[in-house]
């Protein structure tokens, strides 16, 4: 059955996991070029698809501060994971980028910008956090007067199936920055997988004209109330069960009163600065830029790199480093996501993925260290009242 009138967009449809191939294969007819989640080396990345049969089907993640461990499931959900150590970033905003090159002639040097070859690119398994860290990267890069080109041409006409969160990491905390376990928006699918003995289907939801095209191309039929309500069902669980909370009342003000409290010389002493949290936040948008030339002097290019504010040579300016130690960086990163960037942006620059929590070398939890600063406070206010 076709979605057809004025209800192509909103309507909700339920795909069976035997039909679920054809979806990417309309995708594929389409000439789009399938991006997701693969198992790799011991982790579940994101990478080129050939069809669903390279999902990771039966597998899911054990996820504690500094740990990550696949194991497999009792079923074979096809999205029964969270997320990995890879975010959607890295096709968006590659953590490599050529900007202009120089070649000599007879009179001096042709400059040139390579031309950026984007592809109709279709992201497979988005996170509703993560659907929330590319808007942001989308006010970040995306708009103002100083669009990035390289963002802009990569992010022009990507096609997004979103998986709705039912089984939350140990560090994921979406429900606590309300950027899950639902999709609400920037999405052309949303896709709710339900596994029970007998039954793998999955309620999907168009959320663009584009998006109802391809499930007319795909077997389907209107959804049934139980099966809405067994979708409803799953994702108010994952609410309920998240791996970590925040507390977010307040907590620009909160940082920035506490600017000099002693929990940064405690997190400092833990803190590699290995940049890892940096790596594989959905968010983090810092880069370097490099001059290289090759040994004949011939060509010569600027190259942008993705870099950290956990390195000491990212805040060098003239006479040194405007972060020297590591309390300062870690602080200006913490402060940066839960603070500044509000002020920036109008927007919190954490969607709760855990993904800085897991690969964090040394166990570091933001939730945590929010946590005890504002235990802190709280604790002398009851105690100068008292």
């Amino acid at each position: 059955m076709s979605v057809t009138g004025a209800n192509r967009v909103s309507a909700t449809v339920v795909i069976e996991r035997a039909a679920f191939p054809q979806l990417l294969d309309a995708l594929k007819t389409a000439r789009y070029k399938l991006l997701g989640p693969k198992l790799v080396n011991g982790a579940i990345v994101y990478e080129e698809l050939a069809g669903a049969g390279e999902l990771p089907a039966g597998w899911a993640e054990d996820q504690m501060p500094g740990v990550y461990k696949l194991k497999r499931r009792i079923d074979e959900a096809l999205f029964g994971y969270t997320v990995g150590p890879h975010s959607w970033k890295k096709f968006l905003h590659p953590a490599v980028a050529v900007l202009w090159q120089a070649t000599k002639n007879a009179k001096g040097f042709d400059l040139a910008a390579p031309p950026i070859r984007a592809q109709k690119l279709a992201l497979l398994g988005v996170r509703p956090c993560d659907l929330h860290a590319i808007s942001i990267l989308d006010t970040v890069l995306g708009r103002g007067p100083y669009k990035d080109p390289v963002w802009a041409a990569l992010r022009k006409g990507v096609f997004v199936l979103a998986v709705n969160c039912v089984e939350p990491g140990g560090t994921c905390f979406c429900a606590s920055m309300n950027t899950g376990p639902r999709a609400s928006f920037g999405f052309d699918i949303a896709l709710t997988e339900v596994v029970e003995a007998e039954r793998h289907f999955f309620v999907a939801t168009a959320g663009t004209e584009r998006g109802s095209a391809m499930l007319e191309k795909t077997p389907h039929r209107p959804a049934r109330p139980d099966e809405l309500d067994r979708a409803d069902q799953l994702l108010a669980n994952a609410a309920s069960k998240m791996g970590r909370k925040l507390d977010t009342t307040g907590l620009k003000e909160l940082l920035y009163r506490n600017h000099e409290h002693p929990r940064w010389d405690n997190v400092a002493g833990r803190c590699l600065s290995c940049a890892s949290c940096t790596m594989v936040c959905p968010t983090c948008f810092c880069t370097t830029v490099e001059d290289t030339t090759d040994v004949t002097g011939r060509h010569a290019a600027r190259v942008r790199k993705w870099d950290s504010c956990f390195t000491l040579a990212f805040s060098f300016i003239h006479g040194g480093p405007i972060r020297a130690s590591v309390r300062a960086r870690y602080r200006h990163w913490l402060t940066h996501k839960f603070a500044t960037w509000l002020d920036q942006f109008g927007t919190f620059g954490c969607v709760g993925c855990g993904r800085c929590i897991t690969w964090c070398p040394a166990g570091i939890d933001v939730t945590e260290e929010i946590g005890a600063i504002r235990h802190t406070e709280s604790a002398k206010s009851r105690k100068e009242a008292s």
